[in-house]
């Protein structure tokens, strides 16, 4: 197991968990990847960086919870699941609470984060964000 890619993760799922834009902007490379769950390419470090902002906004209180990371080379697999209150129309309320399991491929490329791929099925996730748009 390489210890240092593993560190780089840790460290940028540590960033995501506390919401640190600034760390997660830190350990991207430039031309950083992030693919979301529906195969949907976001390229660039000042994009995701914004990326990520307006994230937290929408999802104050985002969390990614690890069970399992697996390593090959520059390749780390990340296995648990994340969760968190969708801020829409009807506030941070119960009923915007979205958690799914969810992995992670992650390329680290000179101790940054290239890739950063999410596998989850968000089908409850949208249908909330859905209900919360058409709430009266």
């Amino acid at each position: 197991m390489n210890s240092g890619e593993i560190t780089i993760v840790d460290a940028f799922i540590a960033a995501v968990n506390r919401h640190d834009v600034s760390a997660l902007s830190n350990l991207m490379t430039e031309d950083h990847t992030f693919v979301d769950p529906t195969g949907q390419s976001h390229s660039g470090r000042e994009t995701m960086t914004a990326g990520w902002q307006s994230y937290f906004e929408m999802f104050p209180d985002y969390q990614i919870f690890v069970e399992r990371k697996l390593v090959d080379k520059d390749v780390v697999g990340v296995f648990g699941s994340a969760s968190g209150t969708f801020n829409g129309k009807r506030g941070l309320v119960a009923e915007n609470r979205i958690a799914m399991p969810a992995a992670w491929r992650v390329l680290v490329e000179n101790d940054r984060i290239k890739l950063w791929q999410v596998y989850a099925d968000w089908t409850e996730g949208w249908k909330i964000m859905a209900d919360d748009k058409s709430s009266a």
